[in-house]
């Protein structure tokens, strides 16, 4: 059936219903988790909707690349709703942000008067956090390669630097991970402990969500999805990649080389 209009009218889909179900079902089973130590449902949860998110990113990108219903009308429409979700997040790290500066520059007669607190033990700036913003630097560099290769056709190059900022993002995880292990303080030391594993915390679990992002756009790269003049789906990936570098960049000069 022909329509006279550019938008794209969406079939009925079972995926939000049941991602609200699920996501539901893992917040019960996480309070579950925190008073009874039970990780079975929470597994359970997590398992629902990662299949999910499969089944849903499935349907869309047939819809984009099979069936063609993403046309530049809805395209645009899809670049304005990434620019008002990142928007969103934005001003999501702000209140972190916002936390840390009130903590730090009114310190507190509980704390001290001191920042950071007295008896914290902070991180050496210049060891993980520094090469941690090295590997970030360096994956905006790569990704923005494989724009540039996908613009120009090159899909060889493309796969290639997609895979290394993929390979980046991996790294960057770890050696988080491992900070986070052998840090002197926990987030239930003081205000300090609280403001700096919280923004941290959430920034590694937006380079988690990034990192799948990014693997699966190097999926539909392999299977040949997007073209030079088609490729939103990439797109939306490297401007959330690029907010995820930016982020970075703030919580290294405050909340690391500052705040300590």
């Amino acid at each position: 059936m022909n329509n006279n209009h550019p938008y794209h009218l969406v079939d009925m889909s079972p995926w939000p219903i049941l991602g609200s179900i699920s996501a539901l079902f893992m917040t019960l089973s996480m309070v579950m988790m925190f008073h009874k130590l039970n990780h079975l449902m929470m597994f359970m949860a997590m398992t629902f909707i990662i299949l999910i998110m499969f089944l849903w990113w499935q349907d869309i990108c047939r819809e984009s690349t099979f069936q063609g219903l993403h046309t530049i009308k809805v395209t645009k429409n899809m670049q304005l709703g990434m620019i008002l979700f990142i928007t969103s997040e934005v001003l999501f790290f702000m209140s972190f942000f916002w936390a840390f500066f009130h903590s730090s520059l009114t310190a507190s007669v509980e704390i001290g008067m001191l920042w950071p607190p007295k008896g914290i033990s902070v991180f050496n700036p210049f060891q993980i956090p520094l090469l941690n913003t090295s590997i970030l630097l360096a994956s905006g560099l790569t990704i923005t390669w494989t724009h540039n290769s996908i613009l120009n056709n090159n899909f060889s190059n493309a796969k290639n630097s997609l895979m290394m900022t993929f390979m980046l993002g991996i790294l960057f995880t770890i050696l988080q991970a491992l900070e986070y292990m052998e840090a002197p303080f926990t987030i239930a030391d003081s205000t300090y402990g609280s403001t700096f594993f919280v923004a941290t915390g959430f920034h590694g679990l937006h380079v988690i969500i990034g990192s799948t992002f990014l693997m699966i756009c190097l999926t539909r790269l392999t299977n040949n999805h997007f073209s030079s003049s088609h490729h939103f789906g990439f797109e939306a990936a490297a401007w959330y990649w690029h907010f995820v570098d930016v982020v970075w960049i703030f919580l290294f000069s405050s909340m690391y080389w500052w705040g300590s």
